[in-house]
């Protein structure tokens, strides 16, 4: 298979399906809608890049050796378990490693960085500290949200697998977003603003 042939053919696709939805009588506007797709404008070139290299930022034990995280942490976020002979602390970024920082002195931040780069551990992490440190309490204690169920199953699977099941056993809603007070799991009445 030739990946720019079928490139070109998804293109090509795709650009008569959305023509078959634009019905413009204006003929200037439809010559320059025209002109528009022809320069490409839904569909740009394919971007191509390398992953950079990361700088290093530390490990979650040492974040738990400076007092910024839940000793429990360093059990809980490793690379493999802890009764394995490979097991070894959880190596972060230092953009992971300085997001947790700052969500620790409590403070809101913003954290853009690409694919695969740990964006989840920015804030997965500061979540199980809190829950560790504050214990899980009564009610909502974080709300995550995702533009997928399947992010979603795929975050909780990867805090399971981490052993923190007993923190997110309890307040798990990957469902539908509820449309009316009678769509609510009944231990949430009470809770919510509507």
């Amino acid at each position: 298979m030739n990946v720019f042939e079928l490139r070109d053919r998804l293109t090509a696709d795709y650009g008569s399906y959305v023509r078959g939805f634009i019905n413009v009588r204006n003929g200037r506007i439809s010559d320059l809608i025209e002109h528009e797709f022809e320069q490409g404008l839904l569909w740009p070139d394919p971007l191509i890049q390398m992953n950079p290299s990361f700088e290093h930022g530390g490990t979650v034990e040492d974040l738990v050796a400076e007092g910024v995280l839940h000793s429990e942490c360093s059990r809980i976020f490793r690379l493999k378990r802890l009764s394995d002979p490979e097991s070894r602390p959880l190596r972060l970024h230092r953009h992971q490693a300085d997001a947790i920082r700052i969500a620790r002195d409590g403070h809101n931040y913003v954290l853009t960085t690409g694919t695969g780069s740990g964006k989840s551990l920015t804030y997965i992490i500061p979540i199980v500290d809190h829950v560790l440190r504050r214990g899980s309490g009564i009610g909502i204690t974080a709300v995550v949200v995702y533009p997928m169920n399947a992010l979603a199953n795929s975050q909780l699977n990867e805090l399971q697998r981490e052993r923190a099941a007993k923190l997110t056993a309890d307040g798990q809603t990957l469902d539908h977003t509820p449309r009316s007070p009678a769509q609510i799991p009944r231990r949430y009445h009470g809770r919510l603003p509507f």
